[in-house]
């Protein structure tokens, strides 16, 4: 079945930028005030970071199918990510403030971390779903130019506290995997979801 459009269950404007990059056509499927997002992403005692993003991913979608019969939208593809960074298996998400920010980018500074990002499509009934995993190594930040980072507010709200596509792009030593998937959409992925549904040709 051919789709034109899609719905989006992101509040990241990064995602939207992504999609619009792949010509995809979407409309939003946000949360609700009543949905409680904060519950799904708690993590597991022990849970590895794969397995984290891509139940947190799934309960997204949970949650997005739901909203949208509720909402009795026109049928379409939903697309859920998520994204979460790690350092060994210890998952860093969104810093709960600047302190914390601040703390995570020096435990991050000299070493190499990985980003996960998972993927889920809901599409005519079945579901699609994939994970990208990239290594970041940044070299030292030194605690004034963290500092500094933390007080341009860009670390808040993004796993890890950073986001790729900006200033911190000048710590980023090496990079192996999907520029795009530590962005928070991996687009190769992405696009072959996307074709499986016969949204992309």
């Amino acid at each position: 079945m051919t789709h034109k459009f899609i719905y989006l269950a992101s509040q990241s404007p990064r995602r939207r930028q992504l999609l619009e990059q792949l010509g995809v056509r979407y409309e939003l499927l946000l949360p609700g005030p009543e949905e409680d997002a904060e519950a799904i992403e708690a993590v597991l005692p022990g849970e590895a970071p794969a397995d984290y993003v891509q139940r947190v991913t799934a309960l997204k979608l949970d949650a997005a199918v739901v909203r949208h019969a509720q909402r009795r939208l026109a049928p379409a593809p939903i697309l859920c990510s998520d994204t979460t960074v790690a350092l060994g298996p210890r998952i860093y998400g969104k810093p709960a403030d600047a302190q914390d920010a601040a703390r995570m980018l020096a435990e991050l500074a000299g070493r190499e971390h990985q980003v996960l990002t998972a993927v889920a499509l809901q599409a005519d009934g079945q579901r699609l779903a994939a994970l990208s995993v990239s290594r970041v190594r940044f070299g030292p930040i030194t605690p004034a130019q963290i500092a500094a980072y933390v007080a341009s507010g860009e670390p808040l709200g993004k796993a890890g506290a950073y986001g790729i596509q900006g200033p911190v792009a000048q710590y980023v030593e090496n990079l192996d995997g999907s520029y795009t998937g530590i962005m928070g959409l991996p687009l190769f992925e992405t696009a072959g979801l996307l074709r499986a549904a016969g949204v992309l040709g």
